[in-house]
């Protein structure tokens, strides 16, 4: 079991911010940008690495629960450093049915401070952060989770935007 420890401090809430905009290619490599979501809620969550045992047990629970999101007004997108292809296969290979976009250079994992100094077996590297963030309608970040556990996530970020809703 990998246990990561992070070294550097992440950056201050992002909540009640506007939520940085982005333009990113899907397995397919057509683009989407968060602009074309305005008027849906957004359930953002960037992961580490596709094909893994926490990214690939965090994609399968959106998917299960996707339909739920999309009842009340959401759409789930995942941001990795994965390339198209490796979102391609990883889609496939678990029956995904969530938008996985590619962010090969990192730019808005940093934007959304979901990129870090982790220490893994001793060693140091920079990686993503298992971060989610919920954006309103208006484009605004009204929740945001770091460090995130993968174990009920899916299910508090439902729950989270039920109550928002309410």
């Amino acid at each position: 079991m990998r246990k990561y420890k992070y070294i550097i401090p992440l950056v201050t809430s992002m909540e009640g911010e506007i939520a940085p905009e982005f333009c990113l290619p899907d397995s397919d490599g057509k683009e989407h940008c968060l602009r074309d979501f305005r008027g849906k809620w957004v359930v953002l969550y960037f992961y580490p690495k596709d094909n893994t045992s926490g990214c690939t047990k965090e994609a399968i629970g959106f998917t299960e629960k996707k339909d739920k999101f999309e009842k009340l007004g959401a759409v789930i997108i995942g941001i990795s450093k994965d390339s198209q292809q490796s979102h391609r296969k990883f889609i496939e290979k678990r029956g995904l049915k969530i938008l996985l976009l590619s962010d090969e250079n990192h730019e808005i994992i940093e934007k959304y401070g979901a990129w870090g100094k982790k220490k893994l077996y001793g060693k140091e590297h920079w990686g993503t952060v298992r971060s989610t963030f919920l954006i309103d309608p208006e484009g605004k970040i009204v929740k945001e989770w770091r460090k995130v556990k993968v174990n009920g996530h899916v299910d508090e970020v439902l729950e989270t935007l039920k109550s928002m809703l309410s």
